[in-house]
């Protein structure tokens, strides 16, 4: 039942500031990557290194949620 209780759970502000952040970096990565032009090698391994940065901050930060405080904790 608590995992339940946890996948209905908002997730805070900061970390849905943080989600859009993430998927902002992952397209500018990606569009990097499939340029059709040349682009210097050291672009092009940076836009993947942002690509999977922005995709891991996202997938992190949709993972967030608040829980209720537990009334049994001591």
């Amino acid at each position: 039942m608590t995992i339940i209780k946890r996948a209905k759970a908002p997730t805070p502000k900061f970390f849905k500031l943080l989600r859009t952040i993430g998927l902002a970096m992952a397209a500018i990565g990606s569009t990097i990557v499939a340029a059709p032009v040349a682009l210097p090698f050291t672009i092009v391994t940076l836009g993947g290194y942002l690509a999977v940065a922005g995709g891991v901050l996202s997938a992190v930060s949709q993972l967030t949620s608040e829980s209720e405080p537990n009334a049994n904790a001591e």
